[in-house]
C-alpha cells in the first residue's frame, strides 16, 4: 500500500523525520564512547528520557550557549550551542574575542549532552580531556534572521549566524566553516565576532582577562601544579613565549616546512585532544 493511498484509507502513517537528523543516541555515541564513567565525574547522559526531555523543552524556550575553560592538555575554551537537543561543540584554543577582525580557531568536536553545559570539576588524570574544567560564560542564543529550522541548515552547510545573551559575551557573532587541514577528520571552524555595540578591540578589552573565573563558583580557574590560580597576563605571555621561542630546526623539520603552510590547526595553538 502507497502512502497515499494509506491516508486515503485513514491508515495512520508514522512522520518523516530529516535525513540530516541521527537518533539521539547516534549523536551522543562519540562522546559517551571516549569517556569512562566510572572513572570521570561527568555526566553519562545514560538516562535518554532526560536527554528527549531537554530536546521537547528546547523546542518551546530559548537555546542555550555556554563556554568552558578547560585546563586540559593545553589550556583553551569549549564553545557550546544548544541544537537538537545536544550541545555542539568547538575547542576555541585561545578563547573568544570581541574584536571583529580576529578570527579565532574553532575545532568541532563531538556533541555533549545538554547537562554538560552545567558540569565543573576535576577530571582524574588518565581519562580523556583530563584536567579543570569551569563554567566561563553562559546564557541564550538565537539565529541573527530567521528560525532555527532555518538556522539548522546554514550550519549543516557550514556557517551559523547568531546572537548571544550571555553574562560575559552578547551581540552577534558568527561560526563558519574553514578549508583549512586539521589533525585527523575535525573540522577546522573560524569563531567571529560581529561589528556590533559589543564589539570591542582587543588591545582595549580583553574579555579574558577582564573577566575571568567561573559564573557558577567561586573558582578563577586553570591553576599551576602548585595549586595556584594562574594569572591571566601569565597565561598569555607564556602562550605567546611558546610559539616565538623555538629551537634551531632539524634538516627534517626544515623539510618538513618547506612542503607548506602549516595547517590552522597548527598555525593557531590547538594541541589536537586533550590530554588522556
Amino acid at each position: 500500500m502507497t502512502r497515499s493511498s494509506r491516508l486515503e484509507s485513514g491508515v495512520k502513517t508514522r512522520p518523516r523525520t530529516r535525513k540530516s537528523d541521527p537518533p539521539m543516541a547516534d549523536k551522543l555515541e562519540t562522546y559517551q564512547r571516549m569517556r569512562r564513567f566510572n572513572q570521570t565525574p561527568e555526566p553519562s547522559g545514560q538516562t535518554a528520557a532526560k536527554v528527549r526531555c531537554a530536546s521537547k523543552k528546547a523546542q518551546a524556550s530559548a537555546l542555550s550557549f555556554v563556554i568552558q575553560e578547560h585546563d586540559a592538555r593545553c589550556l583553551h575554551y569549549d564553545f557550546r550551542l544548544e541544537l537538537d537537543g545536544t550541545l555542539k561543540s568547538w575547542a576555541v584554543p585561545k578563547g573568544p574575542s570581541l574584536n571583529p577582525s580576529v578570527k579565532r580557531l574553532a575545532v568541532h568536536v563531538e556533541d555533549h549532552l545538554i547537562d554538560y553545559g552545567s558540569f565543573e570539576g576535576d577530571i582524574p588524570e588518565g581519562n580523556y580531556g583530563a584536567g579543570s574544567v569551569i563554567v566561563w560564560g553562559r546564557g541564550t542564543w538565537e539565529p541573527q534572521s530567521g528560525s532555527i529550522d532555518e538556522a539548522r541548515e546554514t550550519y549543516a552547510k557550514g556557517k551559523l549566524k547568531f546572537v548571544l545573551h550571555g553574562e560575559k559575551l552578547r551581540g552577534g557573532w558568527t561560526l563558519v566553516r574553514s578549508n583549512m587541514r586539521g589533525n585527523g577528520d575535525k573540522e577546522q571552524w573560524l569563531l567571529i565576532k560581529e561589528r556590533d555595540d559589543e564589539a570591542r578591540k582587543e588591545a582595549d578589552y580583553d574579555v579574558l582577562l577582564k573577566q575571568p573565573g567561573s559564573v557558577m563558583s567561586d573558582s578563577l580557574g586553570a591553576c599551576t601544579k602548585s595549586c595556584e590560580v594562574r594569572e591571566r597576563t601569565e597565561r598569555k605571555t607564556a602562550a605567546t613565549a611558546s610559539r616565538t621561542t623555538k629551537a634551531a630546526p632539524s634538516p627534517k623539520r626544515l623539510a618538513v616546512k618547506n612542503q607548506g603552510k602549516k595547517s590552522g590547526a597548527a598555525a593557531s595553538g590547538y594541541c589536537g585532544e586533550p590530554k588522556r
